[in-house]
């Protein structure tokens, strides 16, 4: 058997199906599901930078959360698109090095931001008279800084573990991107300890966060308990349970997908779950955030209506 060491062959991604009708399915799918995951984080950042109403922390993190999950989406949806229209998921191994970094950097990034929303909600609801004091725009701007840095940090650690890993044979994955545990069950060596240890670390991480979201929350739902108010206590669970449904779901299936055993032979399993962490969340994020948050409603509304009023106006004028 001859080995193939070199590093400059690029990988094979072999999606979700080897049918031409099934991949034309497929990227039509994941097409209308960027362009909705786009269109819907875009106008979060839009109205959240306009709206005199949205500039408070909770609304400033939530634009962050919508930049991060549209270029989160970006990395790996477009490419797999165009390799199921061109019916060839050939990727080279410096996109597929690129998709490794900007996945793991968005990735680390967006659990971070969660975790400061969380807090944010914390101070807002358990101390809501030092909420200015604690959570002034100086503070929140370095912990947004601190939020991308970590995420960058994740992302060169992980890339650089992963550039030390010789990959040999065929370099088939199992996935319609470049997915760290697909691409360790190409290594040809052990010299893909230096993955694990950053996942190791990673999690641990994740840990720590999830743990920080978990102490938030509780003191949190304590508190509303305690509201005598039922219709302010159905206000606070409106704007905190999404936030808490969100952590949940890309938490729980990130963990999944890296941290169960890796098996030779690919499963749905695997595809599914890089589904529901890498495409589903950054899609309906802002669906889920806007949903029972009248003021992010009545902002969007005063965007279509002042573009509504300005197109007559326009036209009239015209006339």
């Amino acid at each position: 058997m001859i080995t193939n060491k070199t590093r400059n062959n690029g990988f094979l991604l072999t999606g979700f199906s080897e049918n031409p009708h099934l991949q034309l399915l497929q990227a039509f799918l994941f097409l209308v599901m960027y362009l909705l995951a786009l269109t819907s984080n875009f106008i979060i950042i839009i109205i959240t930078t306009l709206d005199e109403q949205l500039q408070s922390p909770m609304y400033y993190f939530l634009k962050q959360l919508s930049l991060l999950d549209a270029s989160f989406i970006s990395v790996t949806v477009p490419q797999s698109i165009v390799n199921s229209l061109a019916g060839n998921g050939y990727i080279s191994y410096a996109q597929c090095m690129l998709q490794v970094f900007f996945f793991t950097s968005l990735g680390s990034a967006e659990l971070a931001i969660l975790t400061v929303m969380s807090y944010d909600r914390y101070v807002a609801i358990c101390y809501p008279l030092h909420y200015e004091l604690i959570m002034d725009p100086r503070k929140c701007k370095r912990a947004v800084t601190a939020v991308w840095v970590s995420g960058g940090i994740t992302g060169i650690m992980y890339t650089t573990a992963t550039l030390s890993i010789t990959f040999c044979e065929a370099k088939i994955i199992h996935q319609f991107f470049c997915d760290i545990p697909q691409l360790l069950k190409s290594s040809c060596s052990n010299d893909y300890l230096a993955v694990i240890g950053v996942a190791a670390f990673v999690s641990l991480v994740a840990l720590a966060c999830f743990i920080s979201i978990a102490f938030s929350y509780i003191h949190l739902f304590s508190t509303v308990l305690r509201i005598p108010s039922a219709e302010g206590r159905s206000k606070v669970f409106s704007t905190c349970l999404p936030h808490l449904f969100v952590v949940s779901f890309f938490l729980s299936t990130g963990i999944c997908a890296y941290l169960k055993p890796t098996s030779d032979s690919p499963t749905a399993l695997d595809l599914m779950l890089s589904i529901f962490y890498a495409v589903i969340p950054p899609t309906l994020n802002p669906i889920i955030y806007s949903l029972k948050n009248e003021a992010l409603k009545e902002a969007l509304a005063k965007l279509l209506l002042g573009s509504y009023f300005t197109g007559n106006k326009a036209y009239l004028l015209c006339c």
